[in-house]
């Protein structure tokens, strides 16, 4: 080798050296974060099923050794816009949002442009660019195997609906419902009211309702909590003849399945599937993974007739 090429080789070999100094520098002075933080937002934790998502979840993130923040915006909309500019603040690592309303989250604007990923869980935003992923029921589907199950029921029927306006999820599962019925007309919508998937707000609107209409047969609630709400205003007027629809498959419902008259079936989800999928997809997209913009779980309709095939005492997986 003459000179020239030592001296050629000498120069590359210092390049690299130079190079990997660089790099062994600069990883010590910014070393790789392991201690991730996540931000969680519930419209409430009033619901055993947003808290079965939480603990599921929480599970999941500390088990990677990382942690969840949690706050409960109790239905206050712009409170939930608060807590995630809070934890667009503190710098989290990942937001996971249960939407109050899905058209006014003004604050996902300032997460998407502070670089912080944002996975919807239950329900999806009116924008769907400022959110990574929405995790959800087949929400559609439950209202339509609420209304089939009905129908096999009763040749006929006055209906009255408990709703959630405002909540993406709720709305498709009594637009399901409804659009199932739509083209029979013995089966008609006599009244409805906005209870927000409560139960103490359900019963008293129920109790309202029953004492101005006298013939009520059929009650579809947009979840389990408003299902029991209608149940107990039922009961306290001494009405036998109403049957009621949830949708959930909480363990309260499903026991109620077995042994009131009165509830004829749950469209369940599974909040331990929602809390596992929401975690795993929030790590995908921070390994920069390609997940699909909408995931949705199956339901499955839970009556008289099957009740024997579930646990009343947990939730589905």
């Amino acid at each position: 080798m003459d000179e020239r090429s030592k001296k050629s080789l000498y120069i590359i070999i210092w390049l690299i050296v130079a190079t990997l100094l660089g790099t062994v520098y600069t990883s010590y002075l910014t070393p790789q974060k392991t201690h991730l933080i996540f931000g969680a937002t519930y419209m409430t934790m009033n619901n055993p099923f947003y808290e079965v998502i939480n603990n599921e979840l929480r599970k999941e993130i500390e088990q990677n050794g990382d942690e969840l923040i949690v706050r409960n915006p109790e239905l206050d909309t712009d409170k939930q816009n608060e807590q995630i500019e809070e934890f667009i603040s503190k710098k989290v690592d990942g937001i996971f949002v249960n939407p109050i309303d899905s058209k006014k989250l003004p604050s996902l604007d300032s997460a998407r442009k502070a670089g912080i990923p944002v996975i919807a869980i239950d329900a999806s935003v009116d924008n769907t660019d400022l959110i990574d992923c929405v995790i959800e029921s087949d929400n559609y589907n439950a209202g339509v195997l609420c209304a089939q199950n009905m129908m096999k029921r009763m040749q006929s029927a006055n209906i009255v609906l408990l709703k959630h306006s405002t909540v993406e999820s709720a709305a498709s599962r009594i637009q399901g419902f409804v659009d199932t019925i739509k083209d029979y007309p013995q089966y008609q919508i006599i009244d409805s009211a906005e209870c927000e998937g409560q139960l103490e707000r359900a019963m008293p609107l129920m109790q309202t309702i029953l004492k101005k209409h006298s013939n009520v047969d059929v009650v579809m609630a947009l979840n389990d909590p408003s299902a029991l709400g209608a149940l107990a205003a039922i009961e306290s007027l001494n009405r036998q003849d109403i049957i009621v629809y949830g949708v959930d498959g909480t363990p309260d419902l499903k026991s109620l399945i077995k042994q009131s008259p009165l509830i004829a079936g749950t469209a369940a989800q599974s909040p331990l599937m929602f809390g596992k999928l929401s975690a795993k997809k929030m790590y995908d997209i921070l390994q920069r993974k390609d997940i699909p913009k909408i995931i949705e779980v199956p339901v499955t309709m839970i009556t008289k007739d099957n009740i024997d095939s579930y646990s009343v005492k947990g939730w589905q997986v």
